[in-house]
């Protein structure tokens, strides 16, 4: 396998997690509008419509293994680039007056299948530290 077709094995785990929460999204009836946004400052794994909310959602993924839990991954420094790619977003959107909101989903998974998923809506806001 050469060097820049392979892939670590974080990043593949990453893609499996938001696979499954972008299907347990649709489950739920949101309209996924967008996956892996990406600005020079930040991603958003998925963006969604959920009713007249459009949601922007960060997909945590762990091994079952794995101690911790996958929302522990998410740090305010992190939380601070998905608000900036959100803003972007906006912005390439002309910036309509819609209500948003930043939802985290955890994916847990065994050897062979999923072991758990939260979907814990509107799970932060704007940072603090990020003026008005």
């Amino acid at each position: 396998m050469s060097y820049f077709s392979a892939k670590s094995k974080h990043l593949k785990l990453g893609d499996k997690g938001e696979k499954i929460a972008a299907r347990l999204l649709r489950d739920k009836n949101y309209s996924i509008l967008c996956r892996n946004f990406k600005v020079k400052s930040g991603e958003i794994d998925i963006v969604a419509r959920d009713g007249g909310n459009l949601v922007f959602i960060e997909v945590k993924t762990r091994r079952a293994t794995t101690r911790s839990r996958p929302a522990e991954g998410l740090s305010s420094k992190q939380k601070k680039r998905i608000y900036h790619a959100a803003q972007n977003y906006l912005r390439q959107i002309d910036n309509p007056t819609v209500i948003y909101r930043f939802d985290l989903i955890e994916v847990i998974l065994s050897r062979f299948k999923i072991h758990e998923i939260r979907h814990w809506e509107n799970n932060f806001s704007k940072p603090a530290s990020y003026g008005n």
